[in-house]
């Protein structure tokens, strides 16, 4: 009997191993590569039907946008519904269930905590065995190694679906338990490094933000300027009121042909701007695409320096960004969804309209009046922009509020550094989690009894 156990033992390990010329990578030697399956039980999908919500439900429906990091979040719209409606909703929850979003966004996890839920069918869930830490687990999910995975094996194109199946054979590096412990504890302790910083940063930018708003609000209303007109006796009262169908000329909007799938990077070849050239106070002229050669450029939409650029249709967030062209090179026109006009500089000069235009209270009004059924597509309409109403200086006080202004976004660039910081901080979370799974954290003890045996200990207890 002993011999005949010890015989199907060894069958279970040879199915269980994946082969020589299927391991995606190297991994210490007494490592192992196996399959998802063989470390879980009960691995199933949601609830595949259409519950009846009840705000006096005794359970919260989530989905796979309900977790997060570790955590189950319960939103404002999650709903509630009545268990005694999914009669044949599996329940084989407990401290050591997980689950994993397999719909949409691919690779969201979280534990699961005792919380009352239904689980949707966007997600799926499995119970992790007793001898495999689950937090190693939880981090090999969030790793880019499962989720390039997963995107790779997954179905639809516009919404992705990761099937059961592919779950189950998702090819998986195992380190011994202890070794998976150490992970777990260097990847919690580098991570929480990560997180303090990431958050001093993130108050230093919030600061800037909030000291760069207070000084753009006193500029366009003439507080932040009080001293300077009094040194130079110039009264409060030289500030106007004017309608920015005032303060421009020459406004139109461009022209979008189909364009090449690649930018113009020769001068000499014509080039259409993409509504990302225009950001918040900066041109980026190689955001662009060619013109095909078999069209003749409608050189009147040729941009020039001193232009105003502000966008006027596309998503919501980007309708309304102005930025003014400094500089710029030849054979670049102006595309269709972004209008176009110059300062009449005998009122207002076009750095100040640009900064104004950029202040909060300005896009607030921008965003008002915004038009379209969805925010992935909206319109601001040549009417309504031109009926904006801008408090304008007299030119010399203009001036002196752009030079105080240009000052302060020589710190912007501080700001963009930060958000940086904040980028890398997070490529760093990756970079550790891809060396984590491939033994490079310097925590591996090549002594250790190899992770086949804990596989065996595996099969023993099933």
């Amino acid at each position: 009997m002993a011999k005949k156990e010890k015989l199907q033992l060894d069958k279970l390990l040879e199915q269980a191993l994946v082969k020589e010329e299927d391991k995606p990578y190297e991994v210490p030697s007494n490592w192992v590569w196996t399959r998802l399956e063989n470390l879980v039980s009960v691995l199933g999908d949601g609830l595949h039907g259409t519950p009846i919500y009840s705000e006096l439900g005794d359970y919260y429906f989530i989905n796979g946008n309900n977790l997060n990091n570790g955590f189950i979040e319960f939103k404002d719209n999650t709903k509630k519904v009545h268990f005694k409606e999914f009669s044949k909703y599996k329940k084989e929850l407990n401290d050591r269930t997980i689950f994993v979003s397999i719909n949409g966004t691919l690779g969201n996890v979280a534990f699961y905590n005792n919380e009352k839920i239904i689980l949707g069918k966007s997600a799926c869930y499995f119970n992790i065995f007793e001898n495999i830490c689950k937090e190693y687990i939880i981090y090999l999910i969030k790793s880019e190694y499962f989720i390039n995975y997963a995107n790779t094996v997954a179905t639809g194109s516009t919404i992705k679906n990761l099937s059961l199946k592919s779950m189950r054979e998702c090819v998986i590096p195992l380190p011994p338990l202890p070794e998976q412990q150490r992970i777990v504890d260097s990847i919690k302790s580098l991570f929480d490094k990560l997180d303090r910083a990431k958050e001093l940063v993130q108050k230093a930018l919030d600061s800037f933000e909030n000291r760069k708003s207070a000084i753009l609000h006193k500029a366009f209303t003439g507080e932040l300027t009080t001293k300077w007109r009094e040194e130079n006796g110039i009264s409060f009262d030289s500030w106007k009121e004017f309608k920015i169908k005032d303060l421009a000329i020459s406004l139109n909007q461009g022209w979008s042909p189909k364009c090449e799938g690649f930018p113009s990077v020769d001068y000499e070849k014509w080039g259409v701007i993409k509504t990302t050239a225009i950001q918040h106070m900066e041109f980026i002229e190689q955001e662009n695409k060619q013109l095909p050669s078999s069209l003749v450029p409608r050189e009147k939409h040729e941009l020039k320096e001193g232009d105003v650029l502000i966008t006027r249709a596309g998503p919501r967030i980007r309708v309304g960004v102005c930025c003014l062209v400094k500089q710029v090179r030849p054979r670049l026109l102006l595309c269709d969804k972004a209008y176009r006009f110059r300062a009449k500089e005998k009122l207002v000069i076009p750095e100040y309209i640009v900064f104004v235009l950029n202040t909060s209270d300005i896009l607030d009004t921008i965003n008002v009046m915004k038009t379209g059924i969805s925010d992935s597509g909206v319109n601001l309409t040549l009417d309504g922009f031109l009926a904006i109403k801008l408090n304008i200086p007299s030119i010399v006080e203009q001036k002196e509020i752009v030079n105080i202004l240009d000052n302060l976004l020589k710190n912007e660039q501080k700001a963009k550094e930060l958000c940086d910081v904040i980028d890398n901080i997070d490529l760093m979370k990756k970079s550790i989690l891809a060396r984590a799974f491939r033994g490079e954290l310097s925590t591996n003890n090549p002594n250790e009894e190899s992770a086949l045996e804990l596989l065996k200990e595996i099969f023993r207890e099933r």
